[in-house]
């Protein structure tokens, strides 16, 4: 993907922070602190542009088997409450047979990386669920072996998904970093989500592969006779998803706010976008284990810094409870896919709209990236091999 700059990426300002605690108060300098590192804005970067992924992704999705859009769920309950004129969930519980979206993105990395590099001997992936299990299944569809490296604490169900899809698994000990470092010495073709240096290729060809999602959303929009999306929100891991997310809206002629959503225990984009250089956070702990991921993808992060015009942290709580609530509106959704409901609550502030594209109250997108048989275990996330021992 080539980046037109018509506008260089604006220095980050200082994120904004709401408290109505006094000045004084012990309460006010912890929730000035707090609000400080859980929000940012950047109206600027609604201006940036860079060209489209390339437009034979979403045909190539629509030739294999079992494909078929998403749904687009309407939900008034939510526009009522977030003050918009009409609410959509994207539902990608069932894509393809699979509870979560990844599949778009392996699908179109691996088909791009064998016209290449030619037909390899097998895949390879490093998981804790998701992506793979999307690995293993474009595996299968091509008659391709494939190893799936899964560090020892992935639960015993996940691996018996990902074995169902005919691939070997392989328990490694230790983390998911150390299931990630073996697989990338492995024979085989690494099909990994994230980017670190030398390894970017594949990663990009996965996030052009996820701008199918975005086709489908504005062609559903239309049909539902909706206003193009002024609001689309997007939780983010290592930023792959918000990364195509930018590319899609920041290559036409709208200027929605794209706001990514992290936990507030793993917001490395965020705390990457405060300080205006790709940061590295520790290790947290949160419900939402698809999303928890220390360091940003180095593909993804020179994109999402141009173009990403809002983040916002959340906590687990908040999380549930958006979980909770779509489940009630009738789409299932866990911590992770439910994550963009929880950001657009917190960022729907009084003093935080201001800073919003005017169309945010227009309609409202929510990406629900994942059912609730999501990851079951830690995050998918990107460990630098290279820094590695």
């Amino acid at each position: 993907m080539r980046q037109r700059d018509r506008m260089a990426a604006p220095a980050a300002p200082a994120p904004s922070a709401d408290s109505s605690a006094g000045p004084s108060s012990p309460l006010s300098r912890f929730t000035d602190s707090w609000f400080a590192h859980s929000w940012f804005t950047r109206p600027p970067a609604r201006l940036w542009r860079c060209d489209p992924a390339p437009a034979d992704v979403a045909g190539f999705h629509a030739m294999l088997p079992g494909y078929a859009p998403t749904p687009l769920v309407e939900v008034p309950a939510l526009a009522a409450e977030l003050g918009a004129d009409r609410v959509f969930v994207k539902d990608e519980s069932r894509r393809m047979g699979l509870p979560a979206f990844k599949i778009l993105g392996a699908a179109w990395g691996v088909r791009r990386a064998i016209r290449a590099h030619g037909r390899p001997e097998r895949l390879v992936a490093a998981t804790d669920g998701n992506h793979g299990r999307a690995v293993a299944r474009i595996a299968r569809l091509l008659g391709l072996p494939a190893r799936v490296l899964v560090p020892e604490h992935v639960p015993a169900a996940a691996r018996a998904a990902i074995a169902a899809e005919d691939a070997e698994v392989v328990v490694v000990r230790g983390s998911y970093d150390a299931a990630v470092r073996r697989a990338a010495a492995e024979p085989g073709l690494l099909v990994q989500d994230t980017a670190w240096p030398g390894y970017e290729e594949i990663p990009g060809w996965i996030v052009e592969g996820y701008s199918t999602l975005f086709r489908e959303v504005d062609a559903q929009l239309a049909a539902a006779g909706a206003a193009p999306a002024g609001l689309v929100a997007v939780p983010m891991g290592v930023g792959s998803l918000a990364q195509a997310a930018v590319v899609h809206y920041r290559s036409g002629g709208s200027a929605p706010t794209l706001l990514g959503v992290e936990p507030d225990t793993a917001a490395s984009v965020l705390t990457s976008l405060i300080a205006d250089r790709l940061t590295t956070v520790p290790d947290g702990d949160t419900v939402m284990a698809g999303l928890n991921c220390p360091t940003p993808s180095t593909l993804a992060w020179p994109v999402l810094r141009a173009g990403l015009d809002a983040a916002v942290a959340v906590p687990d709580a908040a999380a549930l409870r958006a979980a909770r609530d779509l489940a009630g509106h009738g789409v299932p959704a866990g911590p992770c896919g439910a994550a963009a409901l929880a950001g657009v609550r917190a960022a729907l502030t009084p003093t935080r709209r201001p800073s919003l594209s005017p169309a945010h109250t227009g309609t409202v997108v929510l990406l629900s990236t994942e059912g609730v048989t999501g990851p079951p275990a830690r995050a998918e996330r990107g460990p630098r091999p290279s820094s590695a021992g």
